[in-house]
């Protein structure tokens, strides 16, 4: 059985962390990280507002994204030997289609592409207030740093725009609250999870 868990939410909410931790407990976990497929710095169109576009859609290579997830669909173990992880026997499981594969998609723009939105079986979306984020955004160390006034100018305003048309995109997404401890969001997903692949087996 495959199953694909779409974790999003706005930058520095906890997607990273919750990923790394479900990973570690979940069986034949794989992880394919949206921010892995930006285009390059000079390939980032400048827009009206002065700011390189980090936060849209084009900025990103989602051909890419949508053929590495395609590859784990089509061969889950294939994928997984060569990701590093480690899949249990299959003589284990009396039934090899009883055998559960799961592939987490984390990133900031999860559910505005149409190409991935009949994708996730489950979708999570971990939101954190304004000031928090630009908190928790402004101790982060980028490999191209902010520049002055990116957040409140480019960053927060995209964000704002693209959860609207998420929510107008009638997708069932569960939402989470990213000012609850690590351990209460891993806790709360992680049991959503267990109980929706005992309900499918």
């Amino acid at each position: 059985m495959k199953y694909v868990i779409g974790i999003g939410g706005v930058t520095n909410g906890g997607k990273t962390t919750l990923t790394n931790r479900l990973i570690k407990s979940l069986p034949n976990c794989c992880v394919v990280h949206q921010d892995d497929f930006f285009k390059k710095p000079d390939q980032i169109e400048v827009g009206e507002d002065g700011f390189r576009q980090w936060d849209v859609i084009t900025a990103l290579d989602m051909d890419a994204m949508v053929n590495t997830i395609r590859g784990w669909s089509e061969n889950p173990v294939k994928f997984a030997h060569s990701h590093g992880v480690n899949v249990s026997p299959s003589t284990e499981v009396a039934d090899p289609d009883q055998q559960i594969h799961i592939l987490i998609v984390e990133g900031f723009l999860l559910y505005n592409y149409k190409p991935l939105m009949d994708v996730y079986n489950k979708c999570y979306y971990i939101s954190i207030p304004y000031e928090e984020c630009k908190r928790r955004r402004s101790t982060r160390q980028y490999t191209v740093p902010d520049p002055s006034g990116l957040f409140e100018g480019h960053v927060w305003p995209m964000y704002l725009k693209h959860r609207n048309e998420m929510v107008e995109s009638g997708l069932d997404i569960a939402y989470l609250d990213g000012l609850k401890s690590e351990e209460g969001i891993y806790s709360q997903v992680y049991e959503d999870i267990q109980n929706t692949l005992l309900n499918r087996l």
